[in-house]
């Protein structure tokens, strides 16, 4: 098969049709996961990208190739996925590049109740074995089955986010052409399920792997201004845009202002500590730091990890947190065992409000403690040299201190902080920073970038 290294990343697949990606490499990467995870069955499903069908069709006759059973759940969202992983308790693998480029497309696997592959627990594992080619099986093929997971998953959700009693409420809701076109008419619609106090107002529910109306990567500020106008035109109480594969959600309030992703963690886990006094809230390093502040003053225990879902997943095991949010709008629930959820993120935000008879705007004010400088990339022939000129700039300061958890994280007596890392597939450096206001953020941003940009 080759090398495949240009595909392989931390977390997944993820490459150009068919310039890197396949139905021959599909097939054998397949067989390999067959391989690894073992069991019985596996549980596929894909995207409305193009090339998903063909590329889950092949990857399932490697499957059954090596006598395990497929289930097919069909188009879905990559949370839908994990659902279906975690009701069947099978191993999955979910055709979609997220919010890449209509070109892209990729692979998320799991092992049986959504339980994260990352290099390090399995996907190294799956490469040389798909690089090399899997023996063939002695004994008879799988089978593959359809099964249609949709109003389970709804159903599910619904169970855990009560919002039939929730005040009327409009809600825009941008899928972006991708997966949440498919799966917000039947959680927060009528599609399957009884009706919602909710009025959805649809922004490019067709689904459609070109993304003709904007990429769906909502946390550009560039394709949510549609959400936005929409906004402000209908008087909705709120906008909410999810990306691709409908894993992620980002949130406008009333005003079509943007929620911050650490506000939307903070409220979910005050939500979440109401039900379970003391318990863990696992947030990523580069969240912001009212999160942690607004756990321990609701009585919860927050932690800290890499940014990277294997880590945060990872943790909450260990932990046994009921919650965990990144600064990505990722958001991991206990109940969802661990995996990532938009769409319940989302629904968590609508009982908020619609429980209030206040505005998202004033309710989310209280979350949004500090000024924040969103991630800033920064593209540079010698990453490690720059961030190595970053940290002696700060080693030695009084006033400084520095850690290493996951790039270089340094915070001041001010209360200000920064996290500055490298890319894992570009030649780029991704900073962030916070600090108590605006004027204090800026003056540290452009400190830190004149030295990454000298």
């Amino acid at each position: 098969m080759g090398d495949l290294g240009q595909i392989f990343k931390a977390y997944d697949v993820r490459g150009v049709v068919p310039d890197t990606l396949d139905a021959d490499i599909s097939r054998a990467i397949g067989a390999a996961f067959a391989r690894v995870v073992g069991g019985d069955a596996v549980v596929v499903a894909y995207d409305m990208r193009p090339s998903s069908p063909e590329l889950a069709t092949a990857f399932a006759e490697g499957v059954t190739g090596q006598g395990l059973d497929v289930v097919f759940a069909g188009l879905g969202s990559t949370d839908l996925l994990y659902f279906a992983s975690g009701h069947l308790g099978l191993p999955g693998a979910m055709f979609t590049a997220s919010h890449n480029p209509a070109q892209y497309n990729g692979i998320k696997m799991c092992k049986a109740e959504a339980a994260p592959i990352s290099s390090e627990t399995g996907l190294d594992e799956i490469r040389t074995l798909a690089e090399k080619g899997v023996p063939p099986h002695d004994g008879p093929t799988g089978s593959i089955t359809e099964r249609d997971m949709l109003a389970a998953y709804a159903a599910h959700l619904r169970s855990l986010v009560d919002l039939t009693d929730v005040r009327p409420l409009k809600v825009v809701v941008d899928a972006g052409n991708g997966m949440g076109g498919h799966t917000v008419p039947a959680v927060l619609g009528d599609t399957v399920l009884d009706p919602l106090p909710l009025e959805i107002v649809p922004l490019f529910f067709e689904l459609d792997g070109t993304f003709p109306n904007h990429p769906a990567n909502p946390l550009d500020p560039d394709n949510i201004v549609d959400l936005q106008d929409k906004v402000r035109a209908t008087g909705a109480d709120i906008g909410v845009a999810f990306d691709g594969d409908a894993d992620r959600c980002f949130v406008v309030d009333e005003r079509g202002e943007p929620v911050p992703p650490s506000a939307i963690t903070a409220m979910v886990a005050v939500r979440e500590l109401a039900k379970e006094p003391g318990a863990t809230i696992i947030h990523n390093l580069i969240t912001s730091h009212a999160v942690p502040e607004i756990v321990r003053e609701n009585g919860g225990e927050p932690g800290r990890t890499r940014v990277g879902h294997s880590f945060i997943k990872e943790t909450m095991a260990q932990t046994g947190a009921i919650f965990g949010g990144e600064h990505s709008a990722h958001y991991y629930f206990r109940d969802f065992w661990r995996a990532d959820t938009g769409m319940l993120a989302a629904m968590h935000v609508l009982r908020f409000l619609g429980s209030s008879t206040g505005k998202l705007s004033e309710i989310t004010a209280e979350y949004s403690r500090y000024a924040a400088s969103g991630e800033i990339n920064s593209e540079v022939a010698d990453a490690s040299g720059r961030m190595a000129a970053v940290e002696a700039a700060y080693t030695g300061r009084a006033d400084a201190r520095i850690d290493d958890l996951d790039g270089l994280t340094v915070a001041l007596a001010d209360g200000s902080w920064f996290n500055l890392r490298a890319s894992n597939t570009e030649p780029l450096l991704r900073l962030n920073v916070e600090a108590p206001d605006t004027e204090t953020m800026a003056k540290l941003r452009d400190d830190v970038l004149a030295i990454i940009r000298a």
